[in-house]
C-alpha cells in the first residue's frame, strides 16, 4: 500500500490532477471534482421528497413511481461547464463521479430502496459511435456503485436517430421523441422496479417517451433519476 502510494504521487508529479470544474489540482482524498466545488454546486434535495417539481413533471402523463434531480442546472454555472465535458469532451469521469455522489444521496431516501435495474436513456448507435459512450450510462454506473442493482444498457433502444434537443421549444421536444423507443423482447424486465437514468431534465420529454415504453412490461415500476434539472 505505501508502494502505491509513493508511485501514486510520482505519477502526479508529472500528470497532475486538476479539478473539471475549476481546474486548481485535486488534494490526495478528492477525486474529478474539488470540494470546494462540489460545495458550491446547487443541490435540491429533491430526492428526499415524494411529491418534488420533477415528479410533478410526469404528472397525468407517465405512472411514476419516483422522481429526483440532484442540482439544479443553470447557463454559465460550473455545472454547465462539467456537463459540456461529460457529453462533448470525452470525459466519462465527471458522469460517473456525479452518479456516485447521487447514488450515495439515494441511499437516504426510502423512495429508492428497491430498485432492481438501472437504465440509462439510450442514444441511438449512430450517436453513440461517434461520440464513443452514452453519457447517461456514465451515470448510470456511478449510482450503481452504491444501489444493490445492476445496469442494463441492452433491453430499451432508440428505435430511431433524432436531432439535438438542446435547441428545441417545450413541443419540439415533445414531438422529436415521440415513439422512437421500445423494449427488445428477450428483456428480463418483469417485476422489476426500474430506475431510469438522464443527465440533465428539461422539459421531460425524453424520459416520459422512455418510460412509456417500459411501463407496458408486466407488473413494472418506473421511478427517474437524472443529474440536475434545468433552473
Amino acid at each position: 500500500m505505501i508502494a502505491f502510494e509513493l508511485i501514486k504521487d510520482f505519477v502526479n508529479l508529472f500528470f497532475p490532477r486538476n479539478c473539471s470544474a475549476c481546474g486548481k489540482s485535486l488534494l490526495k482524498n478528492e477525486e474529478v471534482i474539488c470540494t470546494q466545488c462540489l460545495y458550491h454546486l446547487p443541490r435540491t434535495n429533491y430526492h428526499l421528497q415524494k411529491e418534488n417539481p420533477i415528479s410533478q413533471l410526469f404528472w397525468g402523463k407517465a405512472n411514476i413511481e419516483n422522481a429526483t434531480a440532484f442540482y439544479f442546472f443553470n447557463k454559465g454555472s460550473i455545472f454547465q461547464k462539467l456537463i459540456h465535458k461529460l457529453k462533448y469532451q470525452g470525459q466519462q469521469d465527471i458522469g460517473i463521479a456525479l452518479g456516485s455522489y447521487l447514488g450515495s444521496a439515494m441511499l437516504d431516501s426510502p423512495l429508492y430502496k428497491d430498485i432492481d435495474v438501472i437504465i440509462p436513456v439510450p442514444l441511438h448507435l449512430k450517436r453513440q459511435k461517434k461520440r464513443g459512450y452514452n453519457q447517461s450510462e456514465c451515470i448510470a454506473k456511478g449510482i450503481a456503485k452504491h444501489l444493490p442493482s445492476i445496469v442494463d444498457t441492452k433491453s430499451l433502444y432508440r428505435t430511431k436517430a433524432t436531432e439535438t434537443q438542446t435547441k428545441k421549444s417545450r413541443m419540439e421536444r415533445w414531438e422529436n421523441v415521440d415513439s422512437i423507443f421500445a423494449v427488445r423482447k428477450n428483456h428480463n424486465l418483469s417485476n422489476k422496479h426500474i430506475l431510469l437514468v438522464d443527465d440533465v431534465i428539461t422539459t421531460g420529454a425524453t424520459l416520459e417517451a422512455c418510460a412509456e415504453s417500459l411501463l407496458k412490461i408486466e407488473n413494472v415500476k418506473v421511478s427517474i433519476a437524472a443529474i440536475a434539472v434545468a433552473h
